[in-house]
């Protein structure tokens, strides 16, 4: 994914400035349509990345015990996109085992923590994602 600094829209005049490479000047203004393509660039590969990203719709059951089993449903959470499911409260992150592993669901068994509310989150590549989906454990 590409990676762009600050990109300002800019109508009128503009200064010439040794950090404006490449473009061309004519009478004070930039071309509108490069900022116009380069907005456009941006808007879709983000819209690409978060269309391919794994989505959590929901946790069956939404509460149960240390060793339960829990199916979290959702898409994108096949074995080459998703590689670790986590219980996360707002200090730690604990691994569940995962049992079942499709493309549209993920079971997983409740690691040994306290009770209490935590969110499902999801683990891609380097990057853990905490989802706004919860699970309650119980005592």
């Amino acid at each position: 994914m590409a990676t762009f600094s600050a990109v300002r829209l800019v109508f009128g005049k503009v200064p010439v400035s040794p950090n404006v490479k490449g473009e061309k000047i004519t009478g004070g203004k930039i071309r509108l349509s490069k900022w116009i393509f380069l907005a456009g660039i941006v808007l879709f590969s983000s819209l690409a990345v978060a269309q391919n990203s794994p989505q959590v719709t929901g946790v069956d059951p939404a509460l149960g015990k240390v060793n339960d089993t829990v199916t979290i449903t959702g898409s994108n959470m096949g074995k080459a996109a998703v590689s670790a499911v986590y219980l996360s409260d707002d200090k730690n992150d604990y691994k569940s085992t995962i049992v079942d592993q499709s493309d549209d669901k993920i079971t997983v068994k409740v690691p040994q923590v306290k009770a209490g509310s935590y969110n499902v989150s999801l683990q891609v590549g380097d990057k853990l994602f905490i989802k706004p989906v919860k699970f309650t454990v119980q005592e």
